[in-house]
């Protein structure tokens, strides 16, 4: 990554959004300014099976966390946004990264090293317990996605897929609708949408043809915008 220029992490205009808002002012400011490091869209933030360093806090941009199968194929556990925080999981537990994170777009990040993470954990019990509260969420999710895998066919999947991305989307910035649609703020491709549905981007392709024939959805470019997002929530079991 290439450094922008030098921030104080106590007057980051994202920490009220980041788990780090925990933390006292003083504690943040005591690590001293940091570069704010810039990344480009399809770089590497860190591999799979590589050893941390220190800890991720996204300031700009968003990017996708995602486990690589036996056959290569990719498989997207959760995207990330500005304001969270990367790496956390694999600096409590010492062990490697247990996925990789990849840019979608370009954006900024600054790292905390393992030694003043720790410093951070020491003196902030609220910012420990906030950790401890996302690693339990994270578990969660993962039990949700197992059970998706195994109960819900490859529609259903998707239109949870399309759903979750527009949710997860409001609850980093206020979504509106445009008029008779909702927009989807998180533009993926096609191979992206159908590593998160687990299925081929051929049925993915197949499938947003049904949606657009039965007036649940409608692609403008390379966004998606949802027609009837009741009836969609419907098709998705949700």
């Amino acid at each position: 990554m290439n450094p922008k220029s030098k921030k104080d992490c106590s007057a980051c205009s994202m920490l009220e959004h980041s788990h780090l808002g925990q933390c006292s002012r003083q504690s943040l400011s005591e690590m001293g300014p940091r570069h704010s490091n810039r990344f480009k869209k399809g770089q590497i933030l860190f591999f799979e099976g590589n050893r941390p360093n220190g800890l991720f806090c996204v300031g700009k941009g968003t990017l996708k966390l995602y486990k690589t199968g036996s056959t290569g194929k990719e498989q997207i556990i959760r995207l990330v946004f500005p304001g969270d925080i990367l790496g956390y999981r694999a600096l409590i537990a010492d062990e490697p990264y247990s996925a990789t994170a990849e840019a979608l777009e370009e954006g900024e990040a600054c790292i905390i090293t393992r030694d003043e993470f720790q410093s951070l954990l020491d003196q902030n019990p609220a910012f420990s317990q906030t950790l401890l509260k996302a690693l339990c969420q994270d578990l969660g999710i993962m039990r949700d996605r197992l059970l998706q895998m195994a109960q819900k066919s490859v529609r259903e999947r998707l239109a949870e897929t399309l759903l979750l991305l527009l949710e997860t989307g409001e609850k980093h910035q206020p979504i509106q609708p445009f008029g008779d649609r909702w927009i989807i703020p998180i533009n993926l491709p096609r191979e992206d949408l159908a590593n998160i549905a687990g299925t081929s981007t051929e049925t993915v392709i197949r499938l947003l043809t049904e949606f657009k024939n039965e007036g649940l959805v409608e692609t403008v470019g390379k966004q998606t915008h949802i027609l009837d997002r009741k009836e969609l929530r419907r098709v998705a079991g949700m």
